[in-house]
């Protein structure tokens, strides 16, 4: 049996200290991932920080009209929060597809940006894995592959994002801020998820000790309109095959003003469609245009034969949800 020293931080400055003066450290927020990686012998820290009594739980408004989301607030409490359901209403769905209400109730949003991947050979603990050894290989590439990803894969790592919320913070443009060692920064969430290639072990520019502290997102008129529709194998809670957050305008003449379209399921972060937003500017709002603007999203998609069909899948899942926002 290893032993694990637990100590509770009583303020920021307490936690990023106690964590970044101890290499074998990790922050515990919620614990709906950490605690069963550490079950499974996936991470093995010595030492456990519980930042849940850190003032880090407010949702509050910023000056451009967005709001600041507290790393410690749960997810169900930003879900239903009034003023996410009517400003961002995809990103409240997001939140309501992500978990059960049991997690969602313990589930932080800071911890949610930091969630591992739900790739089987990186929880087993034993199969070649290059997120948990790196150098090791990757037992997906040749192994059960059917839900791992086909958007910024690697020769050395395939496995999905598991988010869903992340996939609306990405559509909107949100900022991670964080309080580490060397002080305060922000950075961009498109930024915060880094691709696989040559390194999958490393998943976020987190410094040792930087701890999340908030997430702003911006104000984004469009997204007042915004959905989040989720595919996946059973109706209860399940990870996502294709996903899609969405928020369009469209103007007078029918063409496309505004787009925000991102993708959970697919890809090895969470995944904003650039190509199909910028083949749909200033474009008709026809399925036609939604059809192309999918196949120019997926022309770089790497497929095995087992999750061939998600690029199929996804594209359908774009036209379908554009098309429904538009008629």
């Amino acid at each position: 049996m290893r032993p694990v020293t637990f100590f509770r931080a009583g303020s920021i400055d307490e936690a990023v200290a106690a964590v970044s003066g101890h290499p074998d450290s990790a922050f515990l927020a919620g614990g709906t991932t950490e605690i069963d990686l550490l079950r499974l012998n996936v991470v093995q820290p010595t030492l456990l920080v519980d930042v849940n009594d850190l003032p880090l739980t407010y949702l509050e408004d910023i000056d451009d009209g967005g709001v600041r989301i507290g790393a410690m607030a749960r997810m169900s409490d930003v879900a239903r929060a009034q003023r996410i359901v009517e400003r961002y209403p995809g990103m409240s769905q997001a939140l309501l597809l992500g978990a059960s209400e049991q997690l969602r109730n313990m589930a932080s949003m800071g911890g949610n940006m930091c969630q591992r991947t739900r790739c089987a050979y990186f929880r087993d603990g034993q199969s070649p894995c290059n997120k948990r050894e790196p150098g090791s290989g990757c037992a997906a590439l040749t192994g059960v592959n059917r839900g791992h990803a086909v958007l910024g894969t690697s020769d050395h790592c395939i496995a999905s994002h598991p988010s869903d919320v992340a996939v609306a913070l990405v559509a909107l443009d949100a900022v991670i801020r964080t309080i580490g060692p060397d002080g305060t920064r922000t950075i961009p969430i498109e930024s915060f998820f880094l691709p696989p290639d040559d390194t999958p072990s490393v998943e976020h520019p987190l410094a040792h000790g930087e701890l999340i502290v908030a997430i702003d997102v911006p104000a984004v008129p469009v997204a007042r309109t915004s959905r989040y529709v989720k595919h996946r194998d059973r109706v209860s809670y399940e990870f996502a095959l294709v996903s899609v957050f969405s928020a369009m305008r469209v103007d007078d003449a029918g063409n496309v003003a505004e787009l925000r379209l991102a993708l959970g399921g697919v890809g090895t972060v969470p995944w904003r469609a650039h190509r199909a937003e910028e083949a749909l500017i200033g474009r008709p709002a026809t399925p036609e245009n939604f059809a192309a603007a999918a196949d120019a999203e997926f022309a770089d998609a790497r497929t095995t034969p087992m999750n061939a069909f998600k690029v199929t899948f996804a594209k359908r899942a774009i036209v379908r949800e554009l098309s429904e926002v538009t008629s």
